[in-house]
């Protein structure tokens, strides 16, 4: 892990004022992805903030909890914490999942598209219509919608369901957090910097994590759901001109050897940006990164409490077998909230995705390579030759009495065998 630089959290844009790189931004897109655009928005390339990002932030929230819920979700934490990446790894199979993920707010306005879109999905549909907002993203709506389903379980006293939708929930809002979900340009791709939403959402907590701090507010009863999530997209699409402009800082004291690298795993070979540029990135952006993670898990965690209050704030110490935390589980509890507290987690590596992230190989890397080029195929397994007949040690010469039976009797010979 490299050593942290200054944490200097950069402020978004005002509210309702456009971020200044889109100034020029349809003259970019117009003269890089014209094509793109009329074919409109593919499904993004990467996962949002990777599955390192995701389950800390589930794992975080459960600290950020009331009593009353904590136990229940603390006794359940592996399941959750797994299951908050479900909806990644379910979007190879279901075709309408992926715009569940983003929103892609250029589309409808450079200027200032939180003018031009409804905060409603019914007023929204009826401007837009449905195919469209499917087409450009649907994430703050599907939040909601995700509450509302956690809110019914929580009612219905239904275990199963609330560990379901808690994970999905901490999944979508944890998505809303990122500013490359809020932008047509998600992955650089249409100003010459493909690759810069990994970089953001996964390659730098993966290698800075140590150093954020993780200890974030305790949960409140949001008193207007959808204008909160609202609040939070308004604050990504924010950043964006940080989010591109530094990049484009960066990139002028590196060479395209230098800049990238490529990477094999699961069988495919990918280019990247390289380490060297992530610490330079990580430098300037000057911790938006982790000011934005650090914000989700209050956010995830007010979600789950509002949607148990409006499920009836069910009792769920009644829905635990047992129905109360053990001493090991209690001790383990205390634990984990004193390291929180102290942003001790990743240092103590009490955080599951970190200790499951030391369990996966790394994939090889090329060390440097040309941007354009393609890379190198990786090397083919060598050919396993056919065993050689086992060759017998060497030993003296030995002489030995054999006795041989020929046609007159039996005759003694001295014989030296060969071995």
């Amino acid at each position: 892990m490299p050593a942290r630089p200054e944490l200097r959290a950069r402020r978004p844009a005002p509210r309702g004022v456009r971020p200044p790189r889109f100034c020029y931004m349809k003259k970019i897109i117009l003269s890089l992805g014209l094509a793109a655009l009329l074919l409109g928005p593919a499904a993004p390339a990467a996962r949002a903030w990777g599955f390192l990002g995701h389950r800390v932030i589930t794992q975080v929230a459960i600290y950020e909890l009331p009593a009353s819920m904590q136990a229940f979700y603390f006794r359940h934490m592996a399941e959750l914490v797994r299951l908050s990446t479900a909806p990644d790894e379910r979007r190879n199979q279901d075709p309408t999942e992926g715009p569940k993920h983003f929103i892609d707010l250029d589309h409808y306005s450079e200027d200032n598209p939180f003018a031009k879109i409804p905060r409603g999905y019914d007023e929204a549909v009826d401007k837009f219509s449905a195919d469209t907002l499917k087409k450009y993203g649907t994430v703050p709506w599907v939040v909601i919608e995700t509450k509302n389903k956690l809110a019914a379980a929580f009612s219905a006293r239904d275990t199963v369901g609330i560990i379901k939708y808690s994970a999905e929930l901490s999944h979508y809002t944890a998505d809303a957090f990122v500013p490359l979900h809020t932008t047509v340009n998600y992955d650089g791709q249409l100003t010459g910097q493909t690759g810069l939403h990994a970089l953001w959402e996964s390659q730098l907590p993966e290698r800075y994590l140590n150093a954020y701090k993780l200890n974030g507010e305790e949960a409140k009863v949001l008193k207007d759901p959808l204008a909160s999530i609202w609040g939070v997209i308004q604050g990504s699409y924010g950043f964006l001109t940080a989010t591109y402009d530094l990049e484009s800082k960066v990139s002028k004291g590196f060479t395209p050897q230098t800049k990238y690298s490529f990477t094999h795993r699961f069988g495919k070979t990918q280019r990247r940006y390289s380490d060297a540029f992530a610490d330079a990135y990580e430098k300037e952006v000057g911790g938006q990164v982790a000011f934005r993670m650090k914000g989700a898990s209050p956010m995830v965690a007010s979600m789950w409490l509002t949607a148990w209050q409006e499920g009836g704030r069910p009792d769920l110490d009644k829905l635990m077998a047992p129905p109360k935390l053990g001493k090991d589980e209690k001790d383990q509890l205390t634990t984990q909230l004193k390291a929180w507290k102290e942003n001790n987690l990743a240092n103590e590596q009490l955080l599951i995705a970190q200790q499951k992230q030391q369990r996966v190989i790394a994939p090889d890397e090329i060390k440097a390579a040309d941007g354009e080029a393609t890379p190198p195929p990786p090397p083919e397994p060598a050919a396993t030759p056919e065993p050689a007949a086992p060759t017998p040690p060497a030993g003296p010469n030995v002489k030995m009495k054999v006795k041989t039976k020929g046609p007159t009797g039996t005759d003694k010979q001295k014989t030296t065998p060969h071995w």
